[in-house]
């Protein structure tokens, strides 16, 4: 029976002597490694083989402001940890998961801005001016570099991964600046390129409108914007784009001219649709009464549009029956008349108006008998002269009569 007991004894101080030998011997600053075993709100517990478990304050998990300590780790994770305190008498081990990140961080952030790397980062938090990003250290993307266009509100950003460069890395202030519009500027750049090769004058395609300026709509034609001028949105005449388009909308464009060395692309969506001389001939004939709009008006006539895009010509000799001195006398832009089609020619783009001829003729008034014109007055001499009589052909009695006086004086 003793010698039962003296085993059970034997086998115990072996137990003890393995556990003593597999405790680990801790001091402040030391690496370990050791697996989340429990996890509260504001701080987290790791099993490292210790005479008890070690505590990470919720300060500790994360570079970035964490609300619970459930959001940094999950129990099971094995975590590489910085011992900052050791108490024995309390049994209090306090660790750093921050410490042993950040040291890994800045030496992979400065690869990555040495080599301009690209790569994924999650959105930790939506802060005034911007997003900030753990990398193992506190990283910030300005508000301006998180996107190519503008954005109000990032409010729903958070949890999202974005692809990033290192865009200022200064480790002795603690600053990491990341950006995203960087990597999207250049994928533009790429692709805009691919497509300035690709592009043709002449061709059709579909496109988005992207915005609208008092100029014109600028088009995405596939991740590249092409502007289709104000006068080219339509064969009719545009105030401003927003009467005919709208963000969004999808059209059909044409397009008119690439310059790949300036990144311009002009596009045209009136190139793209049938014209309006197209369908002219069937639309009008020589001697149709039709309404249209005075559009420009010169010092020759009037252009008259009768159709979208179709403008005739009235000639200061057909706007009204009497003469007139200037067109401007009888018309105004924007007026509306009435017009008679004297001349079509579709090939030419031409068409030949009169106003006048829709109008009836004015009544010709008789004209008041011609006066005859009185005689001319006989020069002095010719009264003077023996040969001229006053009875003569040359002077009618009425002539005698006005200057008997001065005859009779004379004589």
């Amino acid at each position: 029976m003793s010698e039962e007991i003296n085993v059970q004894e034997t086998v115990a101080e072996e137990v003890n002597q393995e556990a003593m030998d597999n405790f680990v011997s801790l001091k402040k600053g030391d690496s370990v490694k050791g697996t989340i075993v429990k996890i509260e709100d504001n701080q987290a517990y790791v099993s490292l083989g210790y005479k008890y478990d070690g505590i990470i304050p919720i300060r500790e998990l994360s570079a970035v402001q964490v609300e619970n300590a459930a959001d940094a780790v999950q129990i099971g994770q094995e975590v590489e940890l910085k011992v900052v305190s050791i108490d024995d008498n309390k049994e209090v081990l306090l660790l750093s998961k921050r410490l042993v990140d950040g040291e890994k961080a800045w030496d992979q952030l400065q690869q990555q801005f040495d080599s301009k790397e690209v790569f994924e980062a999650v959105v930790a938090d939506v802060v005034k001016g911007g997003l900030v990003v753990d990398l193992g250290v506190r990283a910030f993307i300005p508000a301006s570099m998180v996107e190519r266009h503008f954005v109000e509100d990032f409010s729903d950003y958070k949890g999202r991964t974005l692809r990033v460069v290192v865009k200022e890395l200064d480790r002795e202030n603690n600053k990491v600046i990341l950006s995203q519009k960087d990597v999207l500027d250049a994928e533009f750049e790429e692709n805009k390129q691919k497509v300035l090769a690709s592009l043709q004058a002449d061709q059709e395609l579909e496109g988005t409108v992207q915005r609208l300026t008092p100029f014109g709509a600028f088009v995405d034609i596939g991740g590249v914007d092409g502007l289709v001028h104000v006068s080219e949105l339509s064969w009719e005449h545009v105030a401003h784009p927003k009467d005919v388009v709208s963000e969004g909308q999808k059209i059909r464009v044409k397009v008119l001219k690439v310059d790949a060395a300036a990144g311009k692309i002009s596009l045209s969506v009136k190139a793209a649709q049938p014209g309006p001389w197209d369908t002219a001939a069937a639309q009008f004939k020589i001697g149709d009464i039709v309404t249209g709009t005075v559009r420009r008006i010169v010092t020759f006539g009037a252009f008259v549009e009768i159709a979208p895009g179709v403008e005739g010509l009235v000639h200061i000799s057909q706007i009204a029956h009497r003469h007139i001195a200037t067109p401007h006398e009888v018309l105004k832009e924007g007026q509306e008349v009435k017009a008679k089609i004297l001349d079509l020619n579709v090939a030419e783009k031409r068409v030949s108006l009169s106003i006048k001829e829709t109008e009836e003729a004015p009544e010709q008034t008789e004209q008041a008998p011609r006066q005859e014109r009185a005689p001319k007055a006989p020069k002095v001499e010719e009264i003077n002269n023996p040969n001229v009589s006053l009875n003569s052909s040359s002077m009618s009695y009425s002539l005698a009569e006005k200057f008997g006086d001065k005859l009779s004086k004379l004589k």
